[in-house]
């Protein structure tokens, strides 16, 4: 099981794109018409082999939406999970109780979308590709779109009232094991890892920080301070989430 990508939602989606852009060093995106089903527009940008992607509503009463409100502004959305084989995550899944939101079975992928308030903190998406090395919401092409300044999202943090809680709910969802490691628990999948940590900024419960592989630090402190971001402990600030930075 894989991190291989990780939705911030966003209320001005062409500001926030051209932002990420500079900063991790793109030159291309990918648009999904598909995500007009769910009354979004949307960026999905190559992270080595893994995705960020901002959404944004375009109409009123979706999930984004009503998020943006929760939350008070720009944040984290979304995490993506992709499988080897979805059909025992699909059983695990009703077994647990946990409700499905939206399911697609087609000839490259079969996924499908959990309730937050069931799993708790965020959507979760679980994925299979075919071939599995492929990314459908990522367009085609990405392999030749991937940003400069990045190599890979890692990791991406959940902060909760009850972190416990939250992180108990996802192991049994993902079928993996969590650790207590400074702050929070840590979950790690096969590749990326998903920390759980207690939300003290009144945001409540969601997707707090995103982690990246870079093969230069200074260049991407250098371009933050480029673009007047706060740089601090090798992260900042963007998009109401915490990107934070490790060299590798």
């Amino acid at each position: 099981m894989k991190l291989r990508q990780v939705a911030l939602v966003a209320e001005n989606l062409a500001e926030v794109r051209q932002q990420f852009f500079q900063l991790l060093g793109l030159a291309n995106d990918f648009a999904d018409e598909g995500v007009g089903f769910f009354g979004l527009n949307n960026s999905v940008m190559a992270i080595g082999d893994t995705f960020l992607e901002i959404v944004s509503p375009k109409q009123d009463q979706t999930a984004a939406g009503r998020l943006l409100q929760r939350r008070h502004g720009d944040g984290g959305y979304m995490v993506l999970a992709q499988v080897e084989d979805i059909e025992p995550v699909s059983e695990r899944i009703n077994g647990l109780g946990i409700r499905k939101v939206w399911e697609t079975d087609r000839e490259e992928v079969t996924a499908f979308h959990v309730h937050p308030k069931d799993l708790g903190a965020a959507i979760v998406s679980f994925d299979e590709m075919r071939p599995a090395e492929d990314w459908i919401w990522a367009g085609p092409g990405w392999q030749d779109r991937k940003a400069e300044h990045v190599r890979a999202i890692s990791g991406v943090t959940i902060q909760c009232l009850d972190p416990e809680a939250i992180m108990r709910s996802w192991s049994q969802a993902f079928a993996k094991p969590a650790r207590w490691e400074g702050a929070g628990f840590v979950m790690a999948l096969d590749q990326g890892e998903i920390e759980f940590i207690e939300a003290s900024d009144g945001r409540g419960d969601g997707v707090a920080a995103v982690q990246f592989e870079t093969g230069d630090l200074a260049r991407i402190e250098a371009v933050a301070e480029e673009m007047s971001l706060i740089w601090q402990d090798s992260e900042l600030m963007l998009c109401g989430t915490r990107l934070q930075f490790r060299e590798g």
